[in-house]
């Protein structure tokens, strides 16, 4: 187990950058942040240069591939962040150096056990993109086909586990201050950044999330998955069919292929709903530089590292909640965040339901040029706090979905309206799967289930199945080894800076709060 001073100075390093890009600035001004942080904060930044502007996509850039991931996640979270933040995050690229291809070379004959060239007739040295978790090359098989080859950087999986056993190491020691720390749930928010990133790094996963993902959407013209190379697929390495098209991104490319580029936006946003709410499966990294476009109109999506998934309830719900806010039933959209937990019982659901009002009647019926899906989740944040709605974990990859897809259909047309195009969707998805048939099928298959399994049934009902929201349960969070000094949320806040200036004198205990309140400014 990794020793708390070693967390200190991984977090004392990291804080220092995020004082030098000025990311550590508005805190002190944060009337969320303890009081303890913001003297820490104070101290941490105390001598760094900082420009005029916080620029966090600099700082999570410099600090790592890790942090990289982490600023991503978190560009979708203005609640968590801030709004300038949540902007500033969202320029961040995946991006890094490349690796020298010897590297690669030695990757890939170790990851199969033998010599390159009887996997590939040629491989170009120079990748096409390098990311921060894997770069990719160009190659011919040696049966001539042409596909990508997907590689892993050396020793990135022990470079992940290491930072974010630090984010852990952090982000308990942060909820522990009770509060709005608590609410926030940042150990669940590193909890499924962790999950994300372990798909991310065995390749074998990718390659079935996008065998997957072809077999859902194979009734979805217009929209295909590359197919994958088996043989030459492993925990490191992927291969799959080389795509030609145009990048989504190259607007002039595809105006002088003759494509019909609302239609193209329309479709972008019709396949994120089928994949989000008729399958419960869906692409989470569709950014521009994911998604290719051919001669024939055909949508071509590419890495698929990162996956969201769903279950049936939530997306019923999701359903019922998108719907609601584009008719202004906003008295049913407050029932459904009652009835799935994400709002405490003890509210009242009127009230809610007028807060709801104030994000969604300034929205309907303008182009998302001037309202925006990503301004209307702007304002569903800016309500939870009063509403003590918990972080819910399992729909930040949506959340971060949406703003994506939203902000490609703008650029190709910047006045589709994205409540119109969702709406019939929508409506017709929850008329199939709420409607007289389909309760019938539903009752029909749950009652036979219920019936097979009675007897049991009828020891444990209840029991040890008590109703859930539509949250799914936590997964177990890792055991955290506290600094002395630190207590349950209910001390006060002078014991915790007892702690906390004790632990500062020891080696730099102020970064690990740095870290993580510095993106509440």
């Amino acid at each position: 187990m990794t020793r708390p001073i070693t967390h200190i100075a991984r977090l004392l390093k990291w804080g220092r950058v995020l004082a030098r890009h000025g990311a550590l600035r508005g805190i002190e001004n944060d009337r969320n942040a303890p009081v303890p942080v913001k003297r820490l904060c104070r101290a941490a930044r105390f001598g760094a240069r900082q420009g005029a502007e916080p620029d966090y996509a600099g700082a999570f850039q410099e600090i790592g591939p890790a942090a990289i991931k982490l600023g991503q996640a978190l560009a979708t979270r203005p609640d968590l962040v801030g709004e300038g933040p949540a902007r500033n995050l969202l320029t961040l690229q995946d991006s890094l150096p490349p690796v020298p291809f010897a590297q690669i070379r030695a990757v890939i004959e170790d990851s199969f056990g033998k010599p390159i060239d009887t996997l590939f007739e040629s491989i170009e040295e120079q990748p096409i993109g390098a990311a921060s978790i894997a770069q990719v090359h160009r190659a011919v098989t040696t049966d001539g086909r042409q596909v990508a080859v997907k590689v892993l950087r050396p020793r990135i999986r022990e470079t992940f586990a290491r930072d974010v056993e630090t984010y852990e190491w952090a982000a308990a020691h942060l909820e522990v201050l009770g509060g709005e720390a608590q609410r926030l749930r940042p150990r669940a928010v590193i909890d499924n950044l962790k999950r994300w990133t372990l798909r991310e790094l065995d390749l074998r996963r990718e390659a079935a999330s996008a065998s997957e993902l072809a077999e859902s959407m194979k009734g979805m013209q217009g929209y295909r998955v590359p197919g994958i190379d088996w043989d030459r697929t492993t925990g490191s390495v992927l291969t799959v069919e080389w795509v030609d098209g145009a990048k989504m991104s190259d607007l002039a490319a595809l105006r002088a292929a003759g494509h019909d580029l609302p239609a193209l936006a329309r479709k972008l946003v019709l396949t994120f709903l089928t994949q989000a709410i008729a399958s419960g499966f869906f692409h989470a990294d569709m950014h521009q530089g994911n998604l290719f476009v051919q001669a024939d109109g055909t949508i071509v999506a590419i890495d698929f590292g990162i996956m969201g998934r769903i279950n049936r309830q939530a997306r019923l719900w999701l359903a019922e909640i998108l719907y609601g806010l584009t008719t202004g039933n906003y008295r049913r959209v407050a029932e459904i965040h009652f009835e799935a937990q994400y709002v405490p019982s003890y509210h009242n659901v009127e009230e809610f339901a007028t807060a709801l009002r104030a994000v969604g009647e300034p929205m309907r019926g303008k182009p998302v040029s001037e309202l925006s899906v990503g301004q209307m989740l702007d304002g569903l944040f800016a309500i939870t706090r009063d509403f003590d709605m918990q972080v819910q974990p399992h729909l930040l990859l949506l959340q971060k979905t949406m703003v994506m897809v939203e902000g490609l259909a703008t650029a190709l047309d910047p006045d589709i309206n994205m409540w119109d195009v969702a709406a019939p969707f929508v409506k017709n998805w929850i008329r199939d799967e709420l409607g007289p048939e389909a309760m019938i099928v539903d009752r029909l298959r749950e009652d036979i289930g219920t019936l097979a399994r009675l007897p049991a049934l009828v020891r444990r009902i209840e029991e040890k199945f008590p109703p859930k929201g539509g949250a799914p349960e936590q997964a177990p969070l890792p055991d955290i080894h506290l600094i002395l000094g630190l207590g349950g949320p209910r001390k006060r806040q002078s014991n915790h800076w007892v702690g906390y200036g004790a632990a500062a004198i020891l080696g730099g205990v102020a970064a690990w709060a740095f870290t993580y309140w510095s993106l509440l400014s």
